[in-house]
């Protein structure tokens, strides 16, 4: 009895466990049959828009304007096309059909690729910068159409510079982060950073931050919805220190006479930089979106060198406005007096070698010798002084070293010492050497913005200013002046009688019997010197006849304005112009517009004059053809 009531309570629970089983099953069988058949569609969606997506919302950069409020530097809107390699599931048919429908080179696309793999694949690779409207169009039709799932386009703001090549080399352009440029400026892979000029030293003030957008995607990349979105925040507003028309007048003159060199004006009381020019320049919008190859080795294997900023990093010899210097340090030394006069018959000889003057000036003082340029005077004077009392007043006036300018890559001016001999070429400093020197030729190199500081320094009675672009930002609470780092240069003031001797002496050399006088503007009391700068030595010259590379020399001329309290200072420095006399016209051109601005007359316009005709040769007389001449 006992078994068989045992075996009915088992035949119960197996009856039970498998009543539960079925239930179970049944229930598991309806369940996948609602979620798999009735709500199908619902789950479907829910499957194909689980996909979230991270965009970077490109923060544009800072604008830049001149001292007058003139916008110089700008944003616009371009597209960008990127290939998001997280979304991809065939990388090569995707290059293949972006190549082809954007009608780029495939191997250009598949090689930015090919730079960028080692990069986390949920970041985009940006393939095209600047895409025309057609390759936009073309690639959002296939994105519909579920052929290019895993490309996006995405509209970014991008540098645009209204005004193409002026003022290329002092506001420079922009360019995606390089290697080290990640690691040193703090900036994500593909963040577009200044890359030279204005742009890369306050590079920090101009770029601004990036936002983010975090949208949820389908399964072909299709945008569903916005989750979040954290705006970017534009870069700072900056203001420069330069005059837009002064800059434009500088640069239509040097065209207008067909010259290329370097102009630079500053205030010599702030030393605030109102001008500064080099050309040819190159047009700051082609590297914008990323040059191409062909411009880029234009760029560089041009033999005007125009990417060489000739206002920083050209150094040449200046010739006879080195007497400027001389005329000072002598004058500060206690050498001579400015009534002290020199005897010049033509030439001096000096060490046993007979140094020529370009003329017999017969008696001269130092304003005569500085109006008429007079070799023989400073020659003498220069002996006097010696090699190293001039190295030391180079320095002080700023004709040595580097002006500390806030621009990348500035060479050192060279006025040399019996060190610098010594140390750079293991020789001597041997007495004849300062012949040369003393008129700015030998072992004397210098920059334009090295003149413009030594004028400027003399030009306020002796403060050496450190030269500054930038002026002023604004953060969206009204311009905040840009704190200037103490200068390193110590104050010192140059006696009266120096200052008044060195003034009139330039004065006259513009308003006198000078070389100067194509920069006379009546009323505005211009001072300045000319100068000429070899090229090479005569004797090289002959040597080099025949050779295709341009052997005239340079021209230059410094000047202030007004003599008596001078409001600006400068250089004009014409390459291969033979004599200063045509940067003179230049600087007359520049002066004029800063004293029609400022009394807020009309702008002038720019006037070449045409040069005589040549005399008709009297009838029946024959005439025969000889070489050109014409006056130093």
């Amino acid at each position: 009895m006992a078994i068989a009531e045992d075996r009915r309570r088992l035949h119960l629970r197996l009856t039970i466990l498998r009543v539960a089983v079925a239930a179970a099953f049944g229930l598991l069988a309806g369940g996948f049959w609602f979620f798999q058949v009735v709500q199908h569609t619902k789950f479907r969606e829910m499957a194909e828009n689980n996909h979230q997506r991270t965009l970077t919302l490109r923060a544009p950069r800072g604008i830049i304007y001149d001292r007058t409020g003139r916008l110089l530097v700008e944003n616009r809107n371009s597209f960008n096309i990127s290939i998001v390699r997280e979304h991809t599931k065939d990388l090569d048919r995707t290059i293949r059909v972006l190549a082809s429908v954007t009608g780029v080179d495939e191997k250009f696309v598949r090689d930015i690729v090919d730079r960028h793999r080692r990069e986390p694949r949920y970041q985009p690779i940006v393939v095209l910068q600047d895409a025309t409207l057609a390759q936009v169009a073309a690639v959002t039709a296939r994105r519909l159409d579920f052929e290019l799932p895993d490309v996006l386009v995405q509209e970014v703001p991008t540098r645009q510079y209204p005004d193409q090549a002026m003022a290329a080399h002092l506001i420079g352009y922009v360019g995606e982060a390089s290697e080290d440029q990640l690691a040193s400026d703090h900036v994500a892979t593909g963040s577009i950073v200044g890359q030279f000029g204005i742009e890369r030293v306050y590079n920090k003030l101009l770029m601004g931050e990036d936002g983010a957008r975090r949208v949820v995607v389908n399964s072909v990349g299709r945008e569903i919805r916005t989750l979040d979105e954290v705006p970017p925040v534009q870069g700072r507003r900056v203001q420069l220190t330069i005059n837009y028309a002064m800059q434009k007048a500088a640069e239509d003159a040097f065209r207008a006479y067909g010259r290329w060199g370097s102009a630079i004006v500053m205030e010599p009381k702030s030393g605030d930089v109102l001008t500064l020019t080099s050309l040819p320049a190159f047009d700051p919008n082609d590297f914008a979106t990323g040059i191409d190859r062909a411009t880029w080795s234009h760029l560089n294997t041009d033999k005007l060198r125009p990417l060489q900023n000739r206002a920083i990093q050209g150094r040449y010899s200046p010739g006879s406005t080195f007497k400027i210097l001389i005329a000072t340090a002598a004058l500060e030394e206690g050498v001579i007096s400015p009534e002290r006069q020199i005897y010049c018959p033509g030439g001096g000889t000096f060490y046993g070698r007979f140094f020529q003057c370009l003329g017999k000036h017969g008696f001269v003082d130092l304003r005569h010798a500085l109006e008429r340029s007079c070799n023989t005077y400073f020659y003498t004077v220069g002996d006097m002084l010696g090699i190293d009392r001039i190295h030391k007043w180079g320095e002080k006036l700023g004709l040595a070293g580097k002006s500390g300018i806030d621009l990348p890559n500035e060479v050192e001016s060279i006025v040399p010492s019996q060190e610098w001999k010594r140390k750079r070429f293991n020789e001597k400093w041997y007495a004849g050497d300062t012949i040369s020197v003393a008129i700015g030729q030998g072992m004397v190199d210098v920059t334009p913005m090295a003149l413009a500081v030594t004028m400027a320094t003399i030009a306020n009675g002796g403060n050496r200013m450190v030269p500054r672009l930038v002026q002023a930002f604004d953060e969206g609470n009204g311009w905040q002046p840009v704190a200037r780092p103490p200068s390193p240069f110590a104050p010192f003031l140059l006696k009266p009688e120096t200052v008044s001797a060195v003034h009139d002496g330039l004065w006259m050399a513009v308003n006198g019997a000078g070389t100067a006088r194509r920069a006379m503007i009546a009323g505005r009391d211009v001072a300045g010197k000319t100068g000429t700068a070899q090229v090479i030595s005569l004797q090289g010259k002959e040597r080099a006849r025949g050779s295709e590379k341009d052997l005239r020399d340079h021209g230059w001329f410094v000047f202030m304005a007004p003599r008596d309290n001078p409001e600006i200072a400068g250089v004009i420095f014409a390459e291969h112009a033979e004599h200063g006399s045509e940067g003179a016209m230049i600087a007359r051109h520049v002066i004029e517009t800063y004293f029609a601005q400022r009394d807020g007359l009309p702008l002038p316009v720019l006037t070449i004059p045409k040069p005589a005709p040549a005399p008709a040769a009297p009838a029946r007389v024959a005439t025969i053809a000889g070489p050109a001449t014409g006056a130093r």
